[in-house]
């Protein structure tokens, strides 16, 4: 099914939203999935921790060494404001997420997939990249995630190789999307 008739918006996550963050992780946590594109999240119970940690990552100067600067977005659904994914952009890439991981990360809430709310939601932070002055960026995605690379490959993604991630004994595919 396509909601491509539900319109959605790209909005940084704020304290109104966090019942919803709540609902979102648990989601996931019920589920076993990761969640991609939405940082160190699942680890932390306090939503209201994980928004101030977000607002602090978009400054250098605010992070540890191991990590890179990053705006953290919710693709909102405006006829119910519900979050149907979460999205993360990565100003630059350190040697991990060079190799393993990439500008952007991305989950869609399991209810909420295969509706289109995935290619609608990368296609609006690919233009954030553009906006911040990239003309590339690096994806991955796990080779068994077919409607992540179908994703992808929708949006201008253009296949790499394929890597094995040792720490997390993963393969990942990589692809480039020009802007």
């Amino acid at each position: 099914m396509d909601n491509l008739g539900d319109s959605c918006i790209l909005v940084k996550p704020d304290t109104s939203m966090l019942a919803q963050i709540k609902d979102f992780r648990a989601a996931f946590l019920a589920s076993g999935e990761s969640m991609d594109g939405t940082g160190p999240l699942l680890r932390m119970e306090d939503p209201l921790e994980w928004l101030e940690l977000n607002r602090q990552a978009e400054r250098r100067e605010n992070i540890p060494a191991e990590w890179v600067p990053f705006e953290q977005f919710v693709f909102l659904r405006e006829r119910d404001g519900a979050i149907v994914g979460m999205i993360q952009f990565r100003f630059e890439l350190n040697d991990f997420l060079r190799d393993f991981g990439g500008h952007i990360g991305y989950s869609v809430h399991p209810n909420e997939r295969k509706k289109g709310y995935a290619k609608r939601m990368l296609a609006e932070c690919l233009k954030v990249s553009k906006a911040y002055g990239l003309e590339r960026v690096l994806l991955t995605c796990l080779v068994e995630n077919e409607g992540s690379r179908r994703t992808i490959i929708s949006c201008g993604g253009v296949y790499e190789k394929t890597v094995y991630c040792k720490r997390d004994d993963v393969y990942l595919e990589r692809y480039w999307i020009e802007l």
